[in-house]
């Protein structure tokens, strides 16, 4: 680590901070480093070389409205520690933009593995690929248990009309990106809308679960779920749809920034295979799945084309960002495949 200049992340300011809002945290000056691989919040891992913290913080520029709210993955943390979800120990949330330019919070670092790349999941032995698919599901599973009033979350969205509201929200956060035309979009966000499904029961929804959003301990054990700033109460099955589809909805492309490693072609379970073990674990009956899996493959175009409208624009920090375009065509085609006509 370093205590050179990082972009976003002022380690003087955010020492000054630290020592007044919890004096005696830190035992020497700040170094810190920014983790590769985040495509959205800003992460970074800093230490007073004696413990190691994360910081999380929004992108440098173009934060869309409701996007990046570092008071929600802040309170849905904070919420569900000691519950059979493993999160990070939370410690600080600031709100006040004159810190660091942006709010930010600061949490615990879990030690451990977080697979995102071909190289480190092929490490793996085809027993540890499946068990840690299963544990993959069984930590949704579980999420989706909770009773959010009883963890103090009860106001933290609005089940009723959930599916609607997803569906408005992402075509308008597609408008706030665009940068170009994109091939069978609007039909995929109007068939979507034209469709929606009853949601059987309302629970805590993560929002962007996957494999490589949660670390791994060298026990081969989930010990945190990470990136929850997309987390409300709605449709579980949501989350159901886009695990599917980063399983497997990025199976054979090359130069793919995105959800790597995993799927058959890996060695792991296929997709249906988890969907069939989350139906089991939860005992939810599961209806309307091309529906939730084509709003999956529209969500992460939508996500993906934000990123390319920052990357063209200058406004990311981390590397691979220049192949992120090419993935919303075939993503918007493979929705419109799902969701067949009826």
């Amino acid at each position: 680590m370093t205590a050179e200049p990082l972009p976003g992340l002022d380690l003087d300011r955010l020492r000054a901070h630290l020592d007044a809002e919890l004096p005696g945290l830190l035992a020497g000056p700040l170094t810190g480093e920014l983790v590769q691989g985040g495509r959205s919040n800003l992460t970074y891992v800093v230490s007073d070389g004696r413990q190691r913290w994360v910081v999380r913080r929004p992108p440098l520029g173009h934060v869309l409205a409701t996007a990046h709210d570092m008071g929600r993955e802040f309170r849905v943390m904070s919420a569900l520690a000691g519950t059979h979800v493993p999160v990070p120990r939370t410690h600080l949330l600031c709100q006040d933009d004159s810190v660091l330019g942006a709010p930010f919070y600061v949490m615990e670092h879990v030690p451990g593995t977080v697979y995102r790349t071909p190289q480190l999941t092929e490490q793996l032995t085809p027993q540890q690929r499946v068990e840690l698919s299963w544990q993959l599901v069984d930590v949704l599973a579980d999420l989706h248990a909770i009773d959010p009033e009883s963890v103090g979350l009860g106001d933290f969205g609005r089940p009723q009309g959930f599916l609607e509201r997803q569906v408005r929200r992402w075509s308008k956060q597609l408008a706030a990106s665009r940068s170009r035309d994109i091939d069978g979009i609007e039909e995929l966000a109007s068939r979507l809308g034209e469709r929606v499904p009853s949601t059987p029961r309302a629970g805590i929804v993560h929002g962007d679960y996957r494999l490589d959003n949660v670390i791994v301990g060298d026990d081969q054990r989930i010990r945190a779920v990470l990136d929850w700033e997309m987390a409300t109460l709605g449709d579980p099955l949501t989350d159901l749809g886009l695990l599917a589809v980063y399983w497997e909805g990025f199976s054979g492309v090359e130069q793919n920034p995105i959800a790597k490693g995993v799927g058959p072609e890996y060695g792991f379970p296929t997709a249906q295979q988890l969907i069939d073990r989350y139906v089991e674990r939860s005992g939810d009956p599961l209806a309307d799945l091309d529906w939730y899996l084509a709003f999956g493959f529209f969500k992460i175009a939508v996500i993906l084309e934000g990123i390319h409208y920052r990357f063209i624009h200058g406004q990311t920090v981390g590397d691979g960002f220049e192949h992120v375009g090419a993935l919303v065509a075939p993503l918007v085609a493979q929705g419109l495949a799902t969701l067949k006509e009826e």
